[in-house]
């Protein structure tokens, strides 16, 4: 009997059995590939606060209703991800993939040219809508490919989005000085949106039996998984998920509160242009905290999700969760050192990056990965609901003058995600595995 071709291969022409034998480069390419389109939607999130400043310059719009943006936008990436993982899970990655790139684009160039609040936030919700289906697909991509790494495939390919921007901080700081901030969106929105929907063109997915094959007489990790699979519908109606969902939301919140508003943070301890010496160079502390951040953010998922797979994934969230909270009390007291700011915005940004990694992978473990596109993407809208506690904690530094109480609302929810991993997620999930 003849294999049946998916609706979203019918480029190459592959059919299921080959797809698993020789997608396009191999599955390690097609992970490379998540790798290349995340790193390219990464400047729309952590390039974000490098406008901000400017933005306010040129028009004179209170930070807060800016920053109304950077929500817009989160939110959008997050709370459609389900919507868009299900198409990539009943028609493959590549045109998800190639819709999402043109958004991003799109959404960049309106910001060029955005001279009102409400056009601002419209380009900030088709960008958000681009980036959520390029993040959900490759992400959803990868643990289907890698079912035997689950956690490190998963990370690497989020510490394209974590740590893609790094190597363009400088650039697009350089080009908003020399250039202006709306000729710096144009030129990297269409840069950054082409190259997305080019590498698309070779996303494929691999087909249902492939799992059974990489797994097969392989002995069980420290990772429990269930050998049932779950739709979204039934996902829902477990505790456990809305557990791993109280718990994102926590982790997120903080982290989305230092990336978007480093650059204000900065100016508001007198550190931004400080210059710092530190590995043979010298930058103004803003710059050098943006550069390592973002390596930093990138390289905390796969070495995380790589730790996962080695010791499990509650106990690593513990380790992380706990790093997270102490370093967003320490940047509270030292932010006003520029040498500490740059090392401490670097430990938050290095224990905040791994949720991306960790959080999909737990909920494939736990719900099986033939529906991973859909569920992890739910499940990802904790984001989202994340970004809803920004404006609020924005709110709360605006009234207070100080950034002391937002920071300690950060710690405090990392230090109670880290107990929550420990002392209830991971006897709730062990039982429930075993049910299923």
């Amino acid at each position: 009997m003849t294999a049946r071709i998916a609706p979203a291969e019918a480029g190459p022409r592959l059919t299921a059995t080959a797809g698993v034998d020789s997608p396009p480069l191999g599955r390690w390419g097609q992970l490379i590939l998540g790798v290349l389109c995340m790193s390219m939607i990464a400047n729309l999130q952590y390039g974000w606060t490098l406008f901000v400043d400017p933005i306010q310059q040129k028009f004179g719009w209170e930070r807060t209703a800016i920053q109304w943006a950077f929500t817009i936008f989160v939110v959008m990436e997050t709370w459609l991800v389900p919507v868009e993982g299900w198409f990539v899970d009943k028609y493959g990655p590549r045109l998800v993939t190639i819709f999402g790139g043109a958004l991003c684009a799109l959404g960049w160039v309106m910001n060029s040219y955005a001279d009102t609040l409400t056009m601002l936030y419209a380009a900030a919700a088709i960008s958000g809508i681009g980036a959520g289906a390029v993040y959900g697909t490759c992400v959803g991509n990868a643990l289907k490919w890698f079912p035997d790494r689950r956690g490190f495939a998963a990370g690497l390919t989020a510490a394209g989005f974590g740590a893609g921007s790094a190597l363009t901080v400088i650039p697009i700081a350089n080009m908003i000085r020399d250039s202006g901030y709306q000729h710096t969106f144009l030129v990297f929105g269409l840069g950054q949106g082409l190259i997305v929907m080019l590498a698309a063109l070779l996303l494929v997915s691999p087909s249902a039996a492939f799992k059974d094959r990489m797994l097969a007489g392989r002995t069980q990790t420290v990772n429990i998984v269930t050998r049932r699979q779950y739709s979204t519908a039934e996902m829902v109606r477990t505790p456990v998920f809305w557990l791993l969902y109280l718990m994102f939301v926590m982790m997120a919140a903080g982290g989305l509160m230092a990336a978007a508003s480093l650059a204000p943070i900065a100016k508001d301890f007198q550190v931004a242009g400080v210059p710092v010496s530190l590995m043979g160079l010298t930058l103004p502390a803003l710059t050098f905290a943006l550069t390592i951040d973002r390596v930093l953010n990138g390289v905390t998922r796969p070495f995380f999700g790589w730790v996962s797979d080695k010791i499990g994934r509650e106990n690593t969230m513990v380790i992380a969760f706990l790093i997270e909270g102490a370093g967003i009390l320490a940047l509270g007291m030292f932010a006003h050192i520029p040498m500490a700011f740059v090392l401490l915005t670097g430990l938050v940004f290095f224990a905040w990056g791994e949720i991306y990694s960790l959080f999909p992978a737990t909920c494939s473990d736990t719900y099986g990965d033939k529906n991973a596109a859909a569920n992890a993407g739910l499940l990802y809208t904790a984001k989202g609901t994340a970004a809803l506690l920004l404006p609020i904690l924005l709110t709360i530094q605006a009234k207070t003058g100080t950034w002391q109480t937002v920071f300690y609302v950060a710690s405090g929810m990392a230090f109670l995600a880290g107990f929550l991993a420990l002392f209830v997620l991971k006897p709730m999930r062990a039982r429930f595995i075993a049910r299923s």
